[in-house]
């Protein structure tokens, strides 16, 4: 399949900026139209390149938030005020401006409808980016593999997705938040980060041998797994992908 591609033989494609959409007050959708972009599975991610008038080159990777959807993909950024290219794709990129991709790569971090389910999905801040890929992929197949949701925010406005998270809610999907900084009044859902206890109490029972797919910083994916290995879910249905400070 094109998403399994050697990153060494992929080539720079040239993106024009479709649309755009305000998520958070830090995040934006960014939506590619991608001539030549070969297609991609759920959860892959890309490669950026930004060059300046002087020739200088920046590169940075983000995961694809669309799900598979022919030449068309989109990126989810959060704005990070030290960053060198964030800055730049959620403030300055307007719909008809071009910049550089390359990809999809990664084989390892996707869900498709044929692996069925249950499926377990834990998201840390910005992580739940390539995590709503598996779940509009989800949607959009029509799957009746069970999926379950598990997103840590700090805050109900920092949030992202959250409108659509609530529409598509119900049936196949679970959605659980745990807001670990601020709630809103009257919350009575959870208010610490991901912990043993809450992985038991939302996600399948290791019993069911789910898939799962774990998504955020650092320090908060290695949380996650060790719990979920004391929890007694077989390590080889654990993927993760994590995400420390790059320059944004």
């Amino acid at each position: 399949m094109a998403g399994t591609a050697v990153l060494g033989r992929l080539n720079w494609l040239q993106a024009e900026v479709a649309d755009t959409v305000d998520e958070t007050p830090r995040t934006k959708t960014i939506g590619f139209d991608v001539p030549g972009w070969p297609g991609h599975r759920a959860g892959q991610h890309v490669d950026v390149r930004l060059t300046a008038e002087d020739g200088y080159q920046a590169e940075r990777s983000y995961s694809i938030a669309s799900a598979p959807d022919g030449a068309h993909i989109e990126l989810t950024v959060e704005r990070l005020d030290d960053g060198e290219v964030s800055p730049y794709l959620t403030d300055e990129l307007r719909e008809g401006d071009r910049i550089e991709l390359r990809g999809p790569v990664g084989g390892y971090f996707v869900w498709e409808p044929a692996l069925g389910g249950p499926v377990l999905l834990v998201g840390g801040g910005s992580g739940v980016v390539p995590l709503m890929a598996m779940i509009r992929h989800h949607a959009a197949a029509g799957s009746d593999a069970e999926m379950r949701l598990l997103f840590s925010s700090r805050s109900w406005e920092e949030v992202i997705y959250r409108d659509e998270l609530e529409r598509l809610a119900g049936g196949g999907l679970t959605v659980v938040h745990t807001l670990t900084r601020a709630q809103p009044e009257g919350w009575s859902g959870y208010t610490r980060r991901v912990d043993e206890q809450m992985l038991a109490e939302v996600g399948p029972p290791p019993s069911e041998r789910p898939l799962v797919f774990v998504c955020g910083p650092t320090p908060f994916v290695e949380a996650v797994a060790t719990a979920l290995v004391q929890l007694g879910h077989e390590p080889n249905r654990i993927h993760t992908e994590r995400f420390g400070p790059t320059g944004g």
